[in-house]
């Protein structure tokens, strides 16, 4: 099962975009954007490399000029099928020329550039001795909301991520925990995630016991116990944008202390939920999630941020974190995630996907947040 396929990205949408990052780029008082393969050529172009290598390959744009991709010869076929090919200019070059004298010939030879983050050293090193009187800036630090506010046909395909994450808890709460390693039950997750349309698994998080203390715990070959709690945080890619939830479940009975902690979080997740709303910064989300758990005695074994954004990946800007004053705006998705970690105990983590609306939140997660019973 895998529901409906999306309504495609045009043309036009990829134009749309590069003309906004453009002009974000000049009101940010940049000389233009660099973009190396990766998810923003993608979300900007709809173009993936059909392998990443050390040739490169950039996407240049500049407010006011026609965006251009610089390719390898030999990849660009492949650059000329992708859906925003119609906006762009290509520029390729081959195999013993120099591809930084043929991207310097566009770029201003002094200004500050924005890079995007997962460009190569060797080829933003290049530029550099090719044009030494510029500067660089990656995206992050320099439009950190690119790609943050989505549109109706993104926000469509999250929630289908979203959709097919909770089918995916649906039927792990159904499979056997007890005197199973971790690592069976994760890959469970990973195969429910992807019967159920995801092309690419990014994390399947399987904690039980003292396990459950690490946020970031790897599944591994402890056996699962009755009485233990289990954290489950899983996600990945379906159509290209992400899914990210969390469930804590529990082998058998739990204890007292155990229910009561679970209750704790799950009321620190809904808190936080309900604390977003249009302007509010994005740390009154982790502030309302962080004072539930504080003022029950427990805020010192709350060791992360509240949230992280979600789009074409599972963790990007905005972040629900103290310090954080930027202001939430419609169409922005992102996680609501408090957990509470006792060392060599257990751990809870209660996360769905949020996206801000006109008037409050919406959740892009449904199942289960109180105490779920598991075999």
């Amino acid at each position: 099962m895998t529901g409906t396929a999306p309504v495609p990205f045009t043309a036009d949408d990829y134009k749309d975009r590069m003309d906004r990052a453009a002009r974000q780029a000049a009101d940010a008082g940049l000389a233009g954007l660099l973009v190396a393969p990766g998810p923003d050529l993608v979300w900007l172009t709809g173009y993936a490399p059909p392998a990443v290598t050390e040739r490169l390959t950039l996407l240049v744009l500049a407010a006011g000029r026609e965006p251009v991709l610089v390719v390898p010869t030999l990849e660009a076929p492949d650059a000329e099928k992708a859906t925003g090919a119609p906006s762009l200019a290509l520029r390729d070059w081959t195999d013993g020329k120099d591809p930084y004298a043929l991207t310097a010939a566009l770029l201003a030879d002094r200004g500050r550039f924005g890079v995007s983050d997962n460009a190569w050293a060797l080829h933003l090193l290049g530029l550099q001795q090719a044009l030494p009187g510029t500067s660089y800036v990656s995206l992050t630090d320099a439009l950190p909301m690119l790609r943050a506010v989505k549109d109706a046909a993104e926000l469509e395909r999250l929630a289908s991520a979203g959709a097919a994450a909770d089918a995916a808890f649906e039927e792990i709460k159904s499979v056997r925990f007890s005197g199973r390693p971790e690592s069976e039950v994760a890959a469970d997750l990973a195969a429910l995630l992807r019967r159920f349309g995801h092309s690419q698994v990014d994390f399947t998080i399987v904690a039980s016991g003292p396990n459950g203390a690490n946020p970031h715990h790897e599944a591994g070959d402890r056996r699962i116990e009755r009485g233990d709690m289990v954290v489950l945080d899983f996600g990945g890619l379906k159509d290209g944008y992400g899914s990210d939830t969390s469930r804590t479940v529990h082998v058998g009975e739990p204890t007292e202390e155990e229910r009561r902690v679970h209750d704790l979080v799950r009321e620190a997740q809904e808190a936080g939920f309900r604390a977003v709303r249009p302007g509010a910064a994005c740390q009154d989300v982790d502030r309302a999630a962080r004072a539930v758990i504080a003022d029950a005695g427990y805020g010192e074994y709350f060791v992360h941020r509240t949230g992280h954004g979600i789009g074409v990946t599972t963790h990007e800007p905005p972040y629900m974190i103290e310090g954080e004053e930027r202001p939430l705006v419609p169409g922005m998705c992102f996680s609501v995630e408090p957990g509470v970690y006792l060392p060599g105990r257990f751990g809870v983590r209660i996360e769905d996907i949020v996206t801000v609306t006109a008037d409050g939140g919406r959740r892009l997660n449904d199942t289960e947040r109180g105490m779920v019973i598991v075999d």
